[in-house]
């Protein structure tokens, strides 16, 4: 199976599906990150944090990419030493609605150095040219405004604001809504 999942080597990363060998690394990701990351995700458990879970959430992962109801990428150091990033391209929905939700981390010792960009860059365009979606959704908490400078940077645009859209961090959290069309996304490609 895994010879079916999209890899990709950009100018500082490796970008691909998490296998059987990243739960370790993909762990120590979460765990690293803990802090870091748990203003802008949903309470975990203990469990969350432990080898087994991410056993089982990659071949979860496997079996969402198989289905095609999601795809979740990692992004590695060129040595393939250490997870710096994630992206997860949930609820993929075909016929005529082509979209997707799209959440994202980085390790916060990779902050601050352009990689997300690189790294979404990669996926989106997987996700427009391989998966042949219409639009990608990304919502983002008003006050993380690193995520908003970065949506923007990529071309996502605003398209509303959600009140008490999700429980993030153990409280319902209002979200703004931006979304990246493929049209959108081609006419940047083609200045590039």
């Amino acid at each position: 199976m895994s010879s079916n999942f999209p890899q990709f080597v950009t100018k500082r990363l490796v970008i691909r599906v998490a296998m059987a060998s990243d739960a370790e690394k993909l762990c120590q990701y979460y765990v690293r990150n803990q802090l870091h990351l748990s203003p802008w995700e949903p309470k975990r458990s203990d469990a969350y944090y432990t080898l087994r879970w991410w056993q089982l959430r990659i071949a979860q992962i496997h079996a969402e990419f198989n289905d095609a109801s999601a795809i979740s990428f990692i992004a590695m150091t060129p040595d393939k030493s250490e997870i710096v990033a994630v992206a997860n391209f949930s609820n993929i929905i075909q016929g005529v609605f082509k979209s997707c939700y799209l959440g994202y981390s980085i390790a916060k010792a990779h902050e601050g150095q352009g990689l997300m960009v690189e790294f979404l860059q990669t996926c989106l365009g997987f996700m427009f040219e391989n998966v042949g979606l219409n639009r990608v959704m990304a919502n983002y908490i008003p006050v993380n405004e690193r995520s908003g400078a970065l949506l923007q940077r990529l071309g996502f645009e605003r398209e509303g604001y959600a009140r008490k859209y999700l429980k993030i961090a153990g409280s319902w959290q209002d979200h703004v809504l931006t979304a990246l069309l493929h049209e959108d996304w081609s006419a940047r490609k083609a200045l590039n």
